[in-house]
């Protein structure tokens, strides 16, 4: 899908006021939360620890389950390195949705609106009755494994306790890459994100492939905010940013009080899933 000057941008004036408040990291009520979680991610998400849970998890024989149940299993996680909210992921989900609908209404971007609601399934990961994984594997910001950690990342510090941190190769600034090799060609470190994209391409979902790179990395936050990394990608990404960052606009700042009616929502959602995924994943 190409960038179109006629293309509903979503502008400052549309977020809202209190935007330079979310992601904060220095002191935030949940700050002890996040940290913790953070400390842990980055102590522990090391090439060896990437490669082994793909392993594990990317044989797709673990569960089948239809979307829409993985959306009502995520009513029952927390995300916590979450520092905007406590709320449960259906929230969440719903607000995203929403929220990308307002600001790009047209039926052309459907698989926009649907992006949103299912951005995040992959922390079905952290369910206590599904795969019950530790949340320092599936939630937070991704980074590349493999190579130096950029000083972009939050909670920096905390890698130097990684035993990757001060490998001969991982340490440096490419590391096992080259440079402009692609995203595609990064291991990033594990998590939702790449958990979800690999489930909906052995599901052959039929999302546009600005769908797959969004849910791939939308959490890749040291890249599509703070400019890091910008020596592993290629022309490919650098197209494919416009779509990760407008949807970081929507996921971020949708964050609010007011809560999504369910109900209402319900048949719209259902029937993009209907339109674009399978009735039953394998995961």
């Amino acid at each position: 899908m190409l960038i179109s000057e006629n293309m509903p941008l979503a502008s400052a004036s549309d977020l809202p006021k209190a935007s330079e408040a979310f992601r904060n990291y220095v002191d935030s009520a949940l700050q002890d939360r996040v940290a913790r979680h953070y400390h842990t991610q980055h102590v522990n998400q090391t090439v060896d620890s990437n490669r082994e849970k793909r392993e594990k998890f990317l044989q797709f024989d673990k569960f089948k389950l239809s979307v829409w149940d993985a959306i009502l299993k995520l009513n029952e996680v927390i995300d916590e390195s979450d520092p905007d909210t406590d709320s449960a992921q259906i929230v969440h989900l719903l607000q995203t949705a929403e929220s990308i609908r307002a600001a790009y209404p047209d039926e052309k971007y459907d698989w926009f609106h649907l992006t949103g609601l299912i951005h995040d399934l992959g922390k079905v990961l952290s369910h206590t009755t599904m795969f019950n994984e530790p949340q320092w594997c599936v939630v937070g910001d991704t980074f590349p494994v493999g190579c130096a950690f950029d000083e972009a990342n939050v909670f920096h510090p905390s890698f130097q306790n990684n035993p990757d941190f001060n490998h001969p190769v991982y340490s440096t600034k490419n590391g096992m890459y080259t440079p402009e090799c692609g995203l595609d060609n990064v291991l990033m470190a594990w998590g939702h994100d790449e958990y979800l994209y690999q489930v909906m391409k052995h599901n052959k979902v039929t999302l546009p492939e600005e769908a797959f790179y969004v849910v791939r990395y939308h959490s890749f936050y040291p890249w599509h905010h703070k400019g890091a990394y910008t020596h592993l990608t290629n022309e490919k990404d650098r197209e494919m940013l416009f779509w990760v960052k407008e949807f970081q606009k929507h996921d971020l700042y949708s964050k609010l009080p007011e809560k999504p009616d369910v109900e209402k929502l319900t048949p719209y959602y259902k029937g993009l899933i209907a339109k674009y995924f399978p009735d039953v994943l394998e995961w």
